[in-house]
């Protein structure tokens, strides 16, 4: 199912058949879970970048003084 479709349905729901509201339940879900687990994966991400920029920061500090 498309963005458009989602829209539509979302747009004018009360007149929708029940197979299209499901239809655009199930997307939304998948696309929550989706969504959902790449911020997790980038919130992870970010904090080991940041973790290293960190450690290497605090060296190149301490090796300067």
């Amino acid at each position: 199912m498309d963005q458009e479709k989602i829209l539509e349905i979302l747009k004018d729901y009360k007149n929708k058949s029940n197979k299209d509201i499901i239809s655009a339940l199930d997307f939304l879900y998948d696309d929550f879970n989706k969504t959902k687990d790449l911020i997790i994966k980038l919130t992870v991400h970010l904090d080991s970048t940041e973790f290293s920029h960190n450690k290497l920061l605090e060296e190149i500090n301490n090796r300067i003084k």
